[in-house]
């Protein structure tokens, strides 16, 4: 990794902290596809601290929720969600291995459809989905989280339509995608799926990531929060397209 790799990957870094401290999402999936478009580093360490910095933001803001924490929306989701990151993590290394190509292409289309998942306005539900709709969503979460540690939008998109508070369903969402982080940790780790380099890429991230995460909750930007996300799904698709290119490209020939 070269220092204008290492520079620009920090670059990413802020990029994706700001995003995720005004819309709430898009931090694994912009530092991937950023990182991946720009060949800044392989994409199983990027995901190792796209993991890790979720893990660090969700530690500062599920303290004194557990009295929003909806348990019964919690459990069936992560019942589905380990089974999903095992499949997940799995293809992550296989892909990785054999066709890097086609995960990058994968990853592109992934972006590419997470970022209409989000703008997709869903209409609010009259009663409460069945905990099998959960563990469907946990599942599809948990192979996205596994691949890319990309598991926010199927369950932004389930979570957010249900009959329950904002508090409810925001903390409860968190709760989930932090417990995920745990699982898909406690999947790459022993698999040795967790270089030194994912580790060195780590202590050098969370600082920055705390510091902005801190930075922007006291001074917070006064910008619409519909244009940021319109912006920052922008962001995503040109990403999507400037990975699917060249990765067709290269299969094709």
């Amino acid at each position: 990794m070269t220092g204008w790799q290492f520079a620009a990957f920090l670059g990413c870094v802020a990029l994706a902290t700001c995003a995720q401290s005004i819309t709430g999402f898009a931090m694994a999936l912009i530092l991937l596809g950023l990182a991946s478009l720009f060949e800044l580093a392989p994409l199983p360490d990027v995901a190792n601290v796209a993991t890790v910095l979720s893990l660090a933001s969700a530690a500062i803001a599920l303290r004194g929720t557990r009295g929003s924490l909806d348990w019964n929306i919690w459990r069936p989701t992560v019942s589905g969600s380990v089974f999903g990151y095992a499949a997940g993590v799995a293809l992550m290394a296989w892909l990785n291995a054999n066709v890097v190509m086609v995960l990058r292409l994968l990853l592109g289309l992934v972006v590419i459809a997470c970022a209409a998942v989000v703008l997709l306005r869903a209409a609010p539900l009259a009663r409460r989905s069945p905990a099998g709709s959960f563990r469907g969503f946990g599942f599809v979460s948990g192979v996205l989280g596994g691949l890319f540690s990309a598991s926010g939008p199927p369950l932004v998109y389930q979570f957010y339509r249900q009959p329950l508070s904002l508090d409810a369903v925001r903390d409860t969402l968190v709760a989930a995608l932090a417990t995920g982080s745990l699982i898909r940790l406690a999947m790459v780790v022993p698999a040795g799926q967790f270089t030194l380099h994912s580790l060195l890429l780590c202590a050098v991230s969370v600082p920055i990531a705390m510091g902005l995460t801190w930075w922007l909750r006291r001074h917070p930007p006064q910008w619409p929060r519909e244009t940021v996300l319109r912006i920052v799904c922008a962001l995503l698709v040109v990403t999507g397209v400037g990975l699917i290119g060249p990765a067709v490209s290269a299969l094709l020939h």
